[in-house]
């Protein structure tokens, strides 16, 4: 069984992840490791931001005192880092990279924002949008690294993306982020109308983790 660190305290990604990779690999996350550094996500595309977090934090781990709790009884951990956001068409690809702190880059603030706080922003940037250019996508780029005491390689990337449309209001109470106003073509549902278990079979997330999948299990092989 193979031993994967999940870079993120987001219980919803955690759950997203466990859900669609299953229980056959043992999982862990940053709430294990809470003196884990925070690593600043300052690449200019997903990819970038994804591999930097699981090289520093594969880094960490490797170097640590908490090495031995990481590593299995195999000896074996992979570190598993995402990046991922919303690309509006008719907004150039924005938010993108800042997708998370959208609403604080307006406002100057620090840190990541609210998610009501991003949706409103994103809807007054699409206010004079019609409905026929308001295209989008959900875009996940998820780097995967294993370390050992002692070594670190090049992380690998998976991608995946999910094609839609922003709606003019928030529809749905599930999902996370700007679910309640992306709708996945082929549907008349938000995301966070359409419940979990349809949401991970179409999201970008899901679409990025079945292209791992098989590289994890010939890792396990």
């Amino acid at each position: 069984m193979l031993t994967l660190l999940i870079a993120t305290r987001n219980r919803h990604k955690v759950e997203e992840i466990q859900a669609i990779l299953g229980d056959s690999h043992a999982y862990q996350t940053l709430d294990d490791f809470p003196d884990a550094p925070e690593v600043v996500e300052d690449a200019d595309s997903f990819a970038g931001n994804a591999a930097k977090k699981a090289t520093e934090l594969a880094s960490w781990i490797a170097e640590s005192q908490n090495a031995d709790e990481a590593f299995g009884p195999d000896g074996r951990v992979f570190v598993l880092a995402d990046d991922s956001g919303l690309e509006v068409d008719a907004l150039d690809g924005a938010p993108g990279v800042y997708s998370a702190r959208y609403a604080a880059l307006e406002s100057g603030g620090e840190g990541n924002s609210p998610d009501a706080e991003n949706n409103a922003r994103l809807l007054r940037e699409l206010k004079d949008v019609p409905d026929d250019r308001r295209m989008a996508r959900f875009r996940c780029v998820i780097a995967i690294l294993e370390t050992a005491p002692g070594m670190a390689g090049d992380p690998k990337c998976f991608d995946g993306a999910c094609e839609g449309r922003i709606e003019a209001g928030p529809r749905g109470e599930g999902g996370f982020g700007y679910d309640p106003l992306f709708v996945p073509d082929g549907f008349d549902e938000s995301f966070a109308e359409l419940g979990e278990g349809t949401k991970n079979q179409l999201s970008h997330r899901a679409r990025a983790l079945e292209k791992l999948r098989p590289w994890l299990e010939r890792q396990g092989s």
